[in-house]
């Protein structure tokens, strides 16, 4: 079931991933569910959201930008990012926005 993150008050940061995917699916299925649960232990990270509907997007939120730059250098999202690459992605565009303001219910 969905949730929309709870994230503390601004500001912090949003990192916007947008893809499109390859029929390949070969592996991607174990590998999302892993990075997710990595992503939850590594310092800084606040919540995540994510939708797929031919166009997917995840937004994973964190505290700093050094939080943002030790998990792209993280071992083993290096490698998912690399498998990405080589073969679910057919696109993709990784975007890092400051929150400066969030209201909802």
């Amino acid at each position: 079931m969905p949730v929309v993150a709870k994230t503390p008050e601004p500001p912090y940061y949003a990192v916007i991933f947008t893809s499109l995917r390859t029929e390949v699916d070969d592996g991607y299925s174990a590998m999302a569910g892993k990075m997710l649960e990595l992503a939850a232990l590594q310092p800084g990270f606040l919540g995540v959201e994510s939708a797929y509907e031919g166009l997917g997007i995840t937004v994973s939120y964190w505290a700093d930008l050094e939080s943002i730059k030790s998990w792209k250098a993280n071992t083993q999202h290096l490698e998912a990012q690399r498998l990405g690459r080589d073969q679910w992605y057919s696109s993709y565009k990784t975007r890092i926005a400051k929150v400066e303001r969030d209201y909802g219910v």
